[in-house]
């Protein structure tokens, strides 16, 4: 099988250097089923060249991972996806995306370690791979924003029908986002990062 990492290259490139003005830095995790768009809102975000482990699917996967809906996927993430955005010239965040498929879940214990709070991608047309996700984070009292991504052929479903469905709080955010989309993606990490203020100072409100 191919396995794709980022590119090699000698010694450190301008982009990647960390600014001299960051001050603090936050490690955020991207999570949800398989083929929702996590590899893709980490490589749209990021401010370097983002590190994946992909591995090209072949049919050693088949009767294991659950590809219904996403049967045109070629890819898949075996260990994490790794990117950084600077929302400011003082704070940055780390992004991890965590692999989809429920038997590489093992490796979230790792990369839940010291993540100050999720991004849940969900996907309309698949949301019974959301179910349990969410369900770990809650078991792991990890703050969460959940982020609707933007499938051209995906359902639309009003937004107390997905709290419903996917029984999720009212005062946990649920928004509309396109993965693709590099405005899309870091307004989604800015809603997590306010929803994260808001829990810490105790000015959450009902969204």
């Amino acid at each position: 099988m191919d396995f794709k990492t980022s590119e090699a290259h000698v010694g450190p490139r301008s982009e990647d250097t960390l600014p001299a003005t960051v001050a603090s830095a936050v490690k955020v995790v991207i999570v949800g089923g398989f083929g929702v768009g996590k590899t893709t809102l980490v490589g749209s975000v990021s401010e370097i060249r983002p590190l994946t482990t992909e591995e090209t699917m072949t049919e050693a996967a088949v009767g294991i991972d659950d590809i219904a809906g996403v049967e045109r996927k070629t890819s898949t993430t075996v260990a994490m996806d790794f990117g950084r955005i600077s929302l400011n010239p003082r704070l940055v965040l780390y992004l991890f995306g965590t692999p989809g498929q429920e038997r590489f879940w093992f490796l979230w214990n790792g990369l839940f370690e010291g993540a100050l709070g999720a991004v849940v991608l969900v996907d309309t047309r698949r949301l019974e791979v959301s179910f349990d996700v969410i369900g770990k984070l809650e078991d792991r009292g990890v703050p969460f924003v959940v982020a609707v991504n933007a499938f051209p052929d995906a359902p639309f479903h009003p937004t107390e029908d997905l709290r419903d469905a996917l029984d999720i709080p009212d005062h946990v955010p649920v928004i509309d986002c396109d993965a693709r989309d590099r405005v899309s993606s870091r307004d989604t990490l800015m809603t997590l990062m306010h929803y994260l203020h808001a829990l810490a100072t105790g000015t959450s409100e009902p969204q």
